[in-house]
């Protein structure tokens, strides 16, 4: 009796610790409530699970590895026209010198405390061929640092070109440093971490799972894909590293189509900042370059985002959700998984309501079923109020794109789903520049020309047991 009173006290010191950590440091009341119910309902089990799943022990931004505090608000621009900070009033080029974006510009900057930066050139590549090729020949052509962080690293034939050339370039002098993530390079054996290790290529795994002491997160992963070559060449946007992104190949088992991008001038030593500040979280390693500034290449005004369960979290959602309130003409969305928070959702309603064309291009292919039918689920609140959605045909479509009107574009890692807005570490790029963005609508028309249009209709007519499988997939969208 007396060892049942001990255990039952020990259960309540333990579930009152843990349930008074998630209501003050949760910052979703819904994960709060369900980790308080956990708690308190499964005697030492709850408070267990919520020490090894619950807690998110991530820091990632450098500031915070050295001790320094957060920045001030701030605005700026950054380029050939240096221009003065928000108190002496923001003019940005003539690009971008319509009052609505303007404002975009301004609270983007408060939010990431990062520049606008000019003289960007930005090339799209619609295949694993395309982008490949490129990503090769830049490294091939390196002679300084390659710098390249990944969620998926599969170990296939393209796998197995990237490590050829990483191995290449070190053997010329090259600084070659790969960044996995830690559940990201499970998807292939062998792992392409050690492969690489083998052939003496520095590789830092971000957040690897481990028994003791314990650490398993299945969720705080980083999800974001970089390669900067000496400083002055990044590649991002949604494809990981392996053949399921190959259009030409005999195995057309996990054919994903996506799309990246090669991104040549200012703004590339944001994205190579970004990958210094994860490897020095990961590798507890200061990255020390000496890489001249990058030359202006293009017209394009870029700015990188960043997100993630840390200090950024939320960022990216309200400057979307900023981006949508303030079109006029059109909001392209292309997202192969689509659970916006509530906020987003308003404005997308909002937007279709005062006039602006708001179409999404979902996949009707998923590999995410359950994500599938939680969106199924929720459509309806937008298709009642005129957004058009659509599902493009197969292959499984993991291209992400938010485009607004024919000036503004976000090109990245981040779906609108829960798990990128919330739970993952992301990087996006948004982009100020008429002819680029008039490249992707192009793309996001001929999408959408193939695509199957959604109604209102069509998901009312939905049968009950669809419905109910729906319904029940949507109450665990916050963790899908």
């Amino acid at each position: 009796m007396n060892n049942a009173w001990l255990v039952l006290a020990a259960h309540f010191a333990l579930a009152m610790t843990s349930a008074g950590h998630a209501l003050l440091y949760k910052r979703d009341p819904r994960a709060a409530l369900g980790w308080i119910a956990v708690s308190f309902a499964y005697p030492i089990v709850g408070p267990l699970l919520y020490y090894l799943f619950g807690i998110n022990r991530l820091r990632t931004r450098a500031h915070q590895l050295k001790g320094e505090p957060l920045r001030h608000l701030r605005t700026g621009f950054e380029g050939p026209e240096m221009i003065g900070n928000v108190d002496q009033g923001l003019q940005l080029p003539e690009l971008v010198a319509h009052p609505e974006l303007v404002a975009l510009a301004r609270s983007s900057a408060a939010v990431t405390h990062r520049d606008l930066v000019a003289g960007n050139r930005l090339q799209p590549f619609f295949s694993g061929e395309e982008a490949y090729a490129a990503m090769l020949q830049a490294i091939e052509q390196s002679r300084q640092s390659v710098c390249l962080a990944t969620y998926i690293f599969e170990t296939n034939r393209s796998g197995l070109e990237f490590i050829a050339a990483l191995v290449a370039a070190q053997r010329r002098g090259v600084e070659v440093c790969v960044l996995l993530d830690g559940v990201g390079e499970w998807y292939s054996l062998p792992r392409a971490g050690s492969l690489l290790r083998s052939e003496g290529i520095k590789v830092a795994r971000f957040v690897p799972p481990r028994i003791l002491p314990p650490s398993i997160h299945v969720n705080l992963r980083n999800h974001r894909k970089l390669l900067v070559v000496d400083g002055v060449t990044g590649f991002t946007g949604g494809m990981n590293i392996g053949d399921r992104h190959l259009r030409q190949r005999p195995e057309r088992r996990n054919e994903t189509a996506d799309i990246h991008f090669q991104v040549e001038g200012p703004v590339v030593r944001q994205l190579q900042a970004v990958f210094d500040e994860d490897w020095l979280f990961a590798a507890r390693e200061k990255l020390r370059h000496s890489h001249h500034a990058p030359l202006g290449a293009g017209d394009a005004i870029c700015r990188v985002v960043t997100d993630g369960p840390n200090e950024d979290l939320g960022k990216l959602a309200m400057i979307i959700t900023g981006a949508v309130a303030l079109a006029r003409k059109r909001v392209a969305i292309m997202t192969p998984y689509f659970l916006p928070p509530p906020e987003l959702i308003n404005s997308l309603q909002a937007a279709a309501l005062r006039g602006v064309e708001v179409s999404v291009i979902l996949p009707r292919k998923s590999n995410q079923p359950l994500a599938h039918w939680a969106t199924r689920n929720m459509l309806w609140e937008l298709l009642q109020y005129g957004v058009r959605v659509y599902y493009q045909p197969p292959p499984f479509a993991h291209s992400k794109l938010l485009l607004i009107d024919e000036n503004y574009a976000h090109i990245g890692s981040a779906n609108l789903d829960p798990r990128s807005l919330r739970l993952n570490f992301e990087i996006v790029v948004e982009v100020f520049e008429q002819e680029f963005v008039g490249l992707l609508l192009s793309h996001f028309d001929r999408i959408r020309s193939l695509s199957t249009q959604e109604t209102l209709a069509g998901v009312d007519g939905r049968g009950l047991p669809a419905r109910i499988r729906d319904a029940t997939a949507w109450l665990f969208s916050p963790y899908l």
